[in-house]
């Protein structure tokens, strides 16, 4: 028996960009930053300097962070050709960055514990050797930084929020965990330098409670948004939706009657747009419409004949 041969028309789910540069960068990342935590959270109890304490724990959320990060590039590099995988392997970074996310509330919350327990238990702090580690934690949060940047897909010009749809969330995770790290161990140069000067002992643990108020703004922002993409939620910024259906609406005659919109992949999303129209149109024609979105890379259609004139007969 004859059977037709139908493999032109499949096509492939893997919606995933390459990121072989910044999955390299991260594994430097890591390296530097292991060994920069382990050497800050030692000066840290040694010194007894909550503010460098902090900072050193909030470092090892970023060896978390980063490990995730690289687990997750794997992962979705590995499978991405993996046909269990319904929209290909786009939210395993995303699944990432919102992990890396939980983990950074919880250091945070415990940071804030301990910076209110040293007000009112206060120990001796050997500011020497605690400014030097933060100086050399400083440089290396900055080069990191440097590190990712080039592949951190934030645009300056983020046109009514649509350049963020575009971001790789997981090498984002990353990358807001360096500069959040470098901003908390600057101000804790600040607490140390001030308390060694000044006589202020009070600002340290004063500036361990600030910086566990930045990881926890860092970890809400993203917990915000990998878990809209993780939920498979319409983005609230995006125009799609509503260009998807204007462009179909516009012969006169279809109506979009059911419109579902998600990410799959950074800056990739796809669609299930369901027609009804009194002479519909074959599904060619409506992708046609689509073809100026190039983000738009999994479409399926589903029309229907209005009957609008044979129910009304019939209900008489």
């Amino acid at each position: 028996m004859y059977r037709a041969d139908h493999s032109r028309f499949r096509h492939s789910h893997d919606f995933v960009s390459d990121f072989t540069k910044g999955e390299r960068r991260t594994r430097i990342v890591i390296a530097i930053t292991g060994v920069m935590m382990v050497v800050e959270i030692t000066a840290g109890v040694l010194s007894h300097s909550m503010a460098l304490l902090a900072d050193g724990w909030h470092m090892s959320t970023h060896v978390t962070a980063f490990l995730i990060t690289a687990i997750a590039y794997y992962f979705t590099r590995r499978h991405s050709s993996d046909e269990q995988y319904s929209f290909g392997t786009g939210k395993i970074g995303v699944l990432g960055g919102f992990a890396s996310a939980v983990v950074l509330s919880v250091v945070a919350l415990l940071m804030a514990g301990e910076s209110v327990h040293r007000l009112f238990v206060p120990l001796t702090i050997h500011f020497n050797e605690a400014i030097g580690i933060a100086c050399v934690a400083l440089t290396v949060n900055v080069v990191c930084a440097l590190l990712l940047k080039e592949d951190h897909h934030h645009s300056a010009h983020d046109h009514h929020g649509q350049d963020r749809h575009h971001r790789d969330l997981n090498l984002r995770a990353a990358y807001l965990h360096v500069l959040a790290d470098a901003f908390t161990t600057f101000l804790a140069i600040i607490a140390l330098t001030s308390g060694k000067f000044f006589g202020w002992g009070w600002l340290d643990p004063v500036v361990g409670f600030i910086g566990s108020g930045v990881v926890f703004s860092w970890a809400y922002q993203l917990l915000r948004d990998t878990s809209g993409i993780l939920l498979d939620r319409t983005p609230a910024s995006s125009n799609l939706p509503d260009e998807i259906r204007r462009a179909v609406e516009s012969d006169g005659d279809s109506t979009v009657t059911d419109l579902h919109v998600w990410q799959v992949g950074a800056g990739k999303f796809a669609a299930i747009v369901s027609i009804v129209a009194h002479e519909p149109r074959p599904s060619d024609f409506y992708r046609q419409l689509f073809r100026e979105h190039e983000e738009l890379v999994h479409v399926t259609i589903e029309t229907q004949h209005c009957r609008e004139d044979h129910e009304s007969i019939a209900s008489s």
